[in-house]
């Protein structure tokens, strides 16, 4: 909320002070002005602020690049915009070194720096956001590499603080890269049995002869090649958690074998005659629709109601942009400390960029993007000319950036209006209708303000 907000204005022109002050009056509850660098620190040390607009060039001890530093110092999350009547590239790109989060030249156009203003204080309240939320499932005993405050997100944290300390089977659905498997580790680290062994098994890159093997171990000399016994993931597991990634994938006697041990418990190794019993917590994950697998028959309905007890949807990344700020920040930090690089700034425009994207990949596709970009970005701040060109779809005049995703949605937004008319506003046949769950089809008309 605004009124929550408190902005600092340092510039040695007064009139340069006022105008700002009366002109940004609407974007925060506090407005404060300095005249000089000393006294914008003496009021900072008093009270913080979210926001500091600094003039690069001031008179006196102290710029406003050393300014910028003794901020960042004391309170790193404060942002800094800097303007200045000598504005180059050199000293653009000087402030961003520095970590400033934008520079605008003078004169101050009163539009311009207003949306700056506003997309500055909305990306330190996402961060502030994600910040207490990763604290919050920190001290829950949740893990923190989860990234996403968006209510989509908000739900799946819920539904698996609810089902984690239990041991009911848990199936995952999403598309590929929405991160699955962490959330499967999440429900595990969560549980009574996070002590134990948390065995990932990717079912869909095995073939069905060693899958087998795998999922139940074998005897020696059970086939050509098995010089030895070897335990297989249910054993392996037994205390902790089995994650079965891709289980669609599994062939019509995988499933039937699967299907046996969660209704009996009991499994053998492959050439072994000794009943093993599991004591295994399954949880499984797909990417595929399960209602045609299920009408077609590739996948056995007995098996799946087995492994569907507790249902966890993982929205597209598409389907949750503002969290994308927050997953491009995290992986900043991450992949530059990683590859021993300087730490690095994303530009307002590459990251709106970024947010605008479609991202069928998902949030696999944004990491390794980011990390190529930590590694190949040649200056500090990456910005759009950094950014591969499938990202941008120019149709319009030059200097206008029209997104594959802007289309997207609007395409959506009528195919859920048309639906919903056809359907006469009845959700359940209208999620029907569109092949999605009524869930998604709540989040889309909400986003669409579609009521």
């Amino acid at each position: 909320m605004t009124e929550d907000k408190r902005i600092l204005i340092v510039d040695d022109e007064a009139n340069i002070r006022s105008g700002l002050a009366k002109g940004l009056e609407r974007e925060a509850g506090t407005i404060d002005t300095a005249g000089s660098a000393n006294e914008a620190l003496d009021l900072f040390e008093a009270a913080p602020y979210n926001l500091v607009i600094a003039d690069l060039r001031m008179p006196g001890d102290m710029d406003g690049l050393q300014l910028l530093g003794r901020i960042h110092e004391q309170r790193p999350e404060t942002l800094i915009i800097m303007i200045t009547a000598h504005g180059t590239v050199e000293t653009a790109v000087e402030a961003m070194r520095h970590g400033a989060y934008d520079f605008i030249s003078k004169p101050v156009d009163l539009n311009l720096i207003r949306e700056q203003v506003r997309k500055a204080l909305k990306h330190q309240e996402l961060v502030c956001e994600n910040r207490v939320l990763r604290e919050r499932l920190a001290d829950a005993g949740e893990i923190s590499s989860i990234i996403g405050s968006c209510p989509a997100m908000q739900e799946v944290y819920r539904q698996v603080r609810q089902v984690a300390d239990t041991d009911a089977t848990v199936f995952i659905t999403g598309e590929s890269g929405t991160g699955k498997e962490l959330i499967a580790h999440a429900i595990h680290q969560l549980s009574h049995r996070s002590e134990g062994p948390f065995i990932p098994v990717n079912v869909g890159a095995l073939p069905d002869t060693l899958l087998e093997s795998e999922l139940f171990g074998h005897e020696k000399g059970a086939f050509t090649g098995a010089s030895r016994q070897r335990p297989g993931c249910f054993e392996r597991a037994s205390g902790g958690t089995l994650f079965l990634d891709e289980v669609t994938e599994m062939s019509a006697k995988s499933q039937i074998d699967l299907l046996r041990v969660l209704e009996t418990g009991e499994f053998f190794r492959v050439g072994g005659e000794t009943v093993l019993h599991s004591d295994a917590r399954i949880v499984s994950a797909t990417n595929r629709g399960m209602q045609t697998l299920l009408e077609d028959g590739t996948f056995r309905e007995d098996l799946y109601y087995r492994l569907n007890v507790v249902p966890i949807e993982l929205p597209p990344l598409r389907e949750r942009r503002e969290d994308i700020p927050l997953l491009v920040s995290h992986f900043v930090e991450h992949f530059s400390a990683r590859h021993r690089r300087p730490p690095r700034q994303i530009s307002p425009e590459a990251l709106n960029v970024l947010t605008s994207y479609n991202w069928p990949g998902n949030v696999r596709q944004l990491r390794n993007l980011v990390e190529r970009l930590s590694v190949t970005a040649i200056d500090e701040t990456i910005g759009t000319d950094d950014l591969p060109p499938e990202l941008q779809v120019r149709t319009g005049p030059p200097g206008e950036v029209n997104t594959l995703a802007d289309a997207v949605e609007q395409a959506e937004k009528v195919a859920i209006q048309s639906a919903l008319s056809k359907c006469e506003c009845h959700r359940e046949n209208t999620a029907k209708l569109l092949g999605i769950s009524v869930r998604t089809l709540h989040y889309k008309m909400n986003r669409y303000a579609l009521h």
